[in-house]
Parts: structure tokens; C-alpha cells; sequence
């Protein structure tokens, strides 16, 4: 039996995939709703002391139709291209029926118009890490790699249509893609196969 087999069946559980150091804070607000959500935390490093040590291409130890919601903020861009397939299939395997993922990754189509604008390391926005340039939303934060951390390092990006084409390709049934302030894209994307929509002629 797995940890989140264990959870309260009144409770939803969130699995925050890529969680870093604990802060609720990395929560968005949806999941603030006191009693009604429950996070189980996700990540490949031991060190930031996970619930669950894993790789979001291999989340074997969580197990089919187990968890309501699936939380990724600035993971997928971290993959190889190859490799976002097998995350977001396994993001859609590890939900319920009902369930749906909520996805962030930084919006390069923004970027790529500052970058046609000669601001390729011109800040775009202030992050809580600090200034953030297009140059950065393309290969990563440049401050943190320099630091030596190399897990930072951007493999692969998004538009909003591919963003949108790779959830579907990957079976969610309802997409919803949008923009933020901040140069990044979010996405909503249920489990649930999408309706058919019938139509009768006569």
C-alpha cells in the first residue's frame, strides 16, 4: 500500500511534482482551502526530503487513479523534449477520473518577441530570485546554474499551442491554456475525456 492510498477519503490529494524545499507558498491558491486539500510532495532529490523520491518521467511509487490533482510549476522546460511525453502520461496515469493537472512553464513566444527586440538579457520581470531576462527563460536561471545548480538548466520550452498539442497528445480531454504577467504559460487540463458533442439532422 502506498502513502497516498492512506489519505482521509473526504480529503483531495494534490501531488506536487518537483516540489523543491518545503513552502507552502508554492501552493497556488486553489489548494489553500483549509481541510479539503492534503499535499503529498514529489522530487528527485532526497535532499530537499520529499514524501515521495522520484522522477516525473518514473513516478511508479505512486500508484493509478490515486491522487485528485497534479501540481507542476516550471518542471517540464527541465526535460528533454523527448522526455515530455512520458511526464505528462505520467501526470494523467497517477489522477483519478475526475482529476486534472495544473501545469506552468515559462511563455517563449513572449520571450522570443523581447529577444526580436534586441532585450535577449534585458530583465522581463522581477521573480523572487531576482530579475529574470528572456536569455534566462530560454536555457534557464542563469544565477542559479552558475551557482552549480545544473538541474536549473532548460532542456526544451513552450508556446501555448505546443503546450496545449502536448497535454492532448498525451490523453487529457479538456485543455485550457493561458497567460500570465509574468512571461509564463499556464495550462488546466483534465483527465476526463472531452464530451461529444452529437448532432441530429432532420
Amino acid at each position: 500500500m502506498t502513502l497516498l492510498a492512506e489519505a482521509p477519503t473526504t480529503q483531495r490529494t494534490v501531488l506536487h511534482v518537483g516540489c523543491g524545499m518545503a513552502d507552502p507558498r508554492k501552493l497556488p491558491s486553489a489548494f489553500f482551502a483549509p481541510g479539503v486539500w492534503r499535499e503529498v510532495r514529489l522530487d528527485i532529490d532526497p535532499g530537499v526530503t520529499p514524501d515521495i523520491v522520484a522522477t516525473i518521467t518514473d513516478m511508479a511509487a505512486v500508484d493509478s487513479g490515486s491522487v485528485d490533482a497534479v501540481w507542476s510549476a516550471h518542471n517540464l522546460e527541465h526535460l528533454f523534449a523527448h522526455e515530455v511525453p512520458l511526464a505528462l502520461a505520467e501526470f494523467r496515469r497517477v489522477l483519478r477520473p475526475e482529476g486534472f493537472a495544473l501545469v506552468t512553464v515559462p511563455d517563449l513566444q513572449r520571450a522570443a518577441e523581447l529577444v526580436a527586440q534586441d532585450g535577449l538579457d534585458l530583465p522581463a520581470y522581477i521573480s523572487p530570485a531576482g530579475p529574470i531576462a528572456p536569455l534566462d527563460m530560454l536555457f534557464g536561471h542563469g544565477a542559479a546554474i552558475a551557482a552549480g545548480n545544473h538541474f536549473m538548466a532548460h532542456r526544451t520550452g513552450f508556446t501555448a499551442r505546443t503546450l496545449e498539442a502536448a497535454l492532448r497528445h498525451a490523453g487529457f480531454g479538456i485543455v485550457r491554456v493561458v497567460r500570465d504577467d509574468a512571461f509564463a504559460l499556464w495550462a488546466t487540463a483534465f483527465a476526463a475525456p472531452a464530451p461529444s458533442i452529437s448532432s441530429k439532422s432532420g
